[in-house]
């Protein structure tokens, strides 16, 4: 099961990327913050292939953590932007688009399932054992 929840999480991760760069051209003009919308989506893209990188190298509970962590952000994002105009937050730009088209629609499922899987991922790892420091062994 490890391997499955290991590519769930990479293919999710590397949908929500492949979509965020192509996308990220078309967010420079996006209104609002000193971070302009084209800057968010490149690092969403470069975050996301990275961790997905990570997670299919070294599967722990930190790396599903993280996994987690940047897949709902970005699953919670797109949800939050389509249905409010919360306009522009601090240095963020107002990323309010009231419109669904098929490419949005695949990064949130990219996103949701690479965010439930590294969140079963994150349940069922075991912890990796605490070592016993040298110097407080006892003599």
């Amino acid at each position: 099961m490890g391997i499955v929840l290991r590519l769930l999480v990479a293919a999710g991760l590397a949908v929500d990327a492949v979509v965020h760069w192509q996308y990220a051209p078309d967010m420079k003009y996006v209104e609002g913050g000193s971070i302009h919308g084209d800057v968010l989506f490149y690092a969403q893209a470069i975050l996301a292939a990275v961790v997905g990188v990570l997670v299919l190298v070294l599967a722990n509970r930190w790396t599903y953590a993280i996994a987690f962590l940047v897949a709902a952000s970005a699953l919670g994002a797109v949800i939050l932007y389509y249905y409010v105009d919360v306009g522009a937050l601090g240095p963020l730009p107002n990323m309010h688009e009231p419109v669904w088209y098929s490419q949005k629609t695949i990064s949130a499922v990219g996103e949701g399932v690479a965010a439930l899987a590294a969140l079963i991922g994150f349940a069922t790892v075991k912890p990796s054992r605490q070592r016993t420091p040298i110097h407080s062994a006892r003599v």
